[in-house]
């Protein structure tokens, strides 16, 4: 039974990494992957010899630290409401309202925030900021604004798959915890403090250590169409995978690119390494491995 997964897994996930040798190459298609010439380590060296090398990495570090921390935050909440709720309707009806963002095209996320933040037809600046008595606001020209935007849609856009993840965690708690813990005088706060965050702390932790191994890799869509490609936002909104894609736009480089990829998941392998290490060191049962 296990079989035709594991077919999949190794013609989808392991035969490609075989691609690796695209990153050490000069791309030559008149030659091919394997006849191009072997340049080592050249490839890597535009990431790290640009300018911008320490505007990107700063940006994708630390973005990437603040949606984790977030999304735990607000998807724990969201799975601890959701289990409140005794109506099956409108259980149903707010999962799926929940989860809806998520699986949205990033395009049309993009034109969403547009349709908010649009300078001349925009709700913020033609609806909700006058009735402040505000003025409207340039927002694709003013990058101080875009950390809190992209954030916001971020979190509004992945919460509710991690909801989801985190709800079936606590559905599966056995309610004799609670009876037990009402009859000895515990209130909901703490019902929730001491039976269901405990309850769910593997999952939750399984769940942060996959995002920790991709902390080097960034939401394209969120970084690149959101802010519709604004020259004016990079300095907040450029990240490692928004550079490679520009960079390999102007240059057409696959070899560069290739690169990036290998840097991004070295780097988040080695993370995830030493993440799991501490959670092992703490509590050997809650770690991956």
């Amino acid at each position: 039974m296990v079989l035709p997964g594991v077919i999949y897994l190794i013609i989808n996930n392991y035969i490609p990494m075989l691609g690796i040798v695209i990153a050490f190459k000069d791309v030559n298609f008149a030659q091919g992957i394997l006849g191009s010439d072997w340049v080592g380590l050249k490839n890597f060296e535009y990431l790290f010899k640009t300018e911008d090398a320490f505007i990107i990495t700063r940006n994708t570090i630390l973005y990437n630290i603040v949606f984790i921390a977030l999304n735990l935050v607000v998807a724990v909440a969201l799975a601890v409401l959701l289990n409140e709720l005794k109506n099956k309707f409108l259980l149903r009806f707010y999962q799926s309202a929940i989860l809806l963002p998520h699986l949205m095209s990033s395009v049309i996320i993009g034109y969403l925030v547009y349709s908010l933040l649009s300078m001349e037809t925009g709700l913020m600046n033609n609806t909700i900021l006058p009735l402040f008595g505000l003025e409207g606001v340039m927002w694709y020209s003013d990058p101080k604004y875009w950390p809190f935007i992209l954030t916001f849609v971020k979190v509004w856009s992945t919460a509710g798959y991690l909801c989801i993840v985190y709800f079936a965690a606590v559905v599966g708690i056995d309610q004799e915890y609670y009876e037990a813990a009402t009859l000895d005088g515990a209130n909901k706060i703490q019902q929730i403090l001491k039976i269901t965050i405990p309850a769910i702390t593997p999952v939750i932790i399984v769940m942060t250590l996959l995002q920790i191994g991709r902390i080097f890799h960034s939401d394209f869509g969120l970084f690149y169409q959101v802010p519709l490609d604004s020259g004016v936002l990079m300095p907040t909104t450029n990240v490692i995978d928004t550079y490679v894609y520009r960079a390999l736009l102007k240059s057409g480089d696959i070899g560069m690119a290739s690169a990036a990829g290998v840097y991004q998941s070295i780097v988040g392998f080695i993370i995830i390494m030493i993440a799991n290490y501490a959670v092992k060191r703490i509590n050997p049962d809650n770690s991956l491995f």
